[in-house]
């Protein structure tokens, strides 16, 4: 039987799309696609708009304590994490709040761009061989000792819209510094949809 990842629905003024029946390697593949679409977006960023290292220290004025490198850190982290847990053998636990900080990517474009880049090789070899419902328990601190069960579909796609809400900051450090970004960095596939945007995360291909 296909997984139900959502429900079909005509009704209602505030529907951006029909959701549909998807089968799990289906949507496994578009979960992976959007994460890796989202990580190169990074890449991009210290290949071809950063040009220093000291770019990614700048401390912004606007988002104190911020800074590009800790910024694409703290996204990538997430990812790390997750595929570490799920690559190990269970029961799934893992807790978002255990992170490595000062890390060389913070303030190395090259150390940035081979962490980036690692990540998406990472998602790519994990992605294809886990389940999209295996059960998964997050510890969390909300600041309340929590523990959460999820999934790693879910977590997943958590991964890919935590690092656009990055990106977003990101974007601001960016303005800060008179760089320009490509013109859908930083906004959610949701926000890209409703725009119409042709950015690769703007449009449902599968």
């Amino acid at each position: 039987m296909p997984e139900m990842v959502g429900h079909t629905s005509s009704r209602g003024d505030h529907n951006e799309g029909e959701f549909t029946q998807t089968d799990e390697q289906t949507a496994l593949k578009q979960l992976l696609t959007v994460a890796t679409t989202v990580l190169s977006q990074a890449v991009d960023l210290v290949d071809n708009v950063l040009t220093s290292d000291d770019q990614l220290t700048v401390q912004s004025q606007y988002l104190p304590g911020s800074t590009i490198g800790k910024h694409l850190r703290h996204a990538r982290d997430h990812f790390v994490i997750l595929l570490d847990c799920i690559s190990s053998s269970p029961p799934y636990i893992f807790n978002y709040d255990v992170r490595s900080r000062n890390t060389p990517m913070e303030t190395s474009l090259q150390a940035a761009r081979n962490a980036l880049l690692q990540t998406i090789t990472q998602l790519e070899t994990v992605v294809p061989n886990a389940r999209l419902d295996e059960s998964m328990t997050l510890n969390a601190i909300t600041p309340f000792p929590q523990v959460l069960q999820t999934s790693f579909g879910r977590e997943l796609w958590f991964g890919a819209l935590h690092a656009v809400h990055h990106w977003s900051m990101i974007r601001v450090i960016a303005g800060e510094m008179n760089l320009t970004l490509e013109e859908s960095f930083g906004f959610a596939p949701s926000t890209l949809v409703h725009k119409g945007s042709d950015a690769p995360l703007g449009k449902a291909k599968y």
